[in-house]
């Protein structure tokens, strides 16, 4: 159905109907959130429910790549409440500050390991199982 679809409509409205498709999927994560797993935060679970749908071959990458990739790149856009949380309290700022930016620095630096180690792993996964596939073509 939306591989028809695809080809008719605009690359503008595309995007469009697909940042609307991660976001139903998103709120319907939050609903689930709500009322089944409140200790998982609903992006979490969002996230999750679409990396098994597109792991599952229930949703193709197609269906997503260009709202995902828009919304990646309005992604500034998300964190105007931040920006405004240190306007509207300064106080709590330059008192805990220090706490909160440790956090940040402390967070990101996590993140980014934990990333760097899943993509290198990943990686070598793929590595070997492109050579058991070069061998078995071989041997054949």
């Amino acid at each position: 159905m939306f591989t028809a679809l695809k080809f008719r409509l605009t690359p503008r409205a595309r995007t469009i109907v697909q940042v609307a498709l991660l976001s139903a999927v998103w709120m319907a994560a939050s609903l689930l959130s709500r009322l089944f797993l409140p200790a998982v935060p609903a992006g979490v679970l969002g996230m999750l429910l679409v990396l098994a749908a597109l792991w599952t071959g229930w949703l193709p990458v197609q269906w997503c790549r260009d709202g995902a990739r828009w919304l990646l790149a309005e992604m500034l856009l998300f964190f105007i409440p931040a920006v405004v949380a240190v306007v509207r309290f300064p106080d709590l700022v330059l008192s805990e500050g220090w706490k909160i930016l440790l956090v940040i620095v402390a967070s990101t630096a996590i993140v980014m390991t934990v990333t760097s180690l899943v993509v290198d792993r990943c990686y070598r996964i793929e590595l070997r199982l492109k050579r058991r596939i070069r061998r078995g073509l071989t041997h054949a």
